[in-house]
């Protein structure tokens, strides 16, 4: 099981903070990650394919092809600007 978390407009836009991905092989990369989360959740599509979605995976930033695998906690965050 992977941890999947959700922070700032994007957990508002998809309405949960958190989900909880069951993966069948692992390792596997971001990108097949979120596929899967797709798979099952279609209507959040738009949302986390945004260009502009950041991940993290065990709280270090990483790209769509970096891998994760079982145990890992993957986030998707908007970016994120300070002042």
């Amino acid at each position: 099981m992977i941890r999947v978390l959700f922070f700032a407009k994007l957990r508002e836009s998809l309405g949960q903070s958190e989900y909880q991905a069951e993966v069948a092989e692992s390792p596997l990369t971001v990108a097949a990650l979120r596929e899967c989360i797709l798979n099952a959740r279609p209507d959040w599509r738009e949302s986390l394919c945004a260009p502009n979605v950041i991940v993290a995976c065990n709280q270090e930033v990483v790209g769509l092809e970096s891998r994760v695998s079982d145990g890992d906690e993957v986030a998707f965050y908007p970016p994120v600007t300070g002042g």
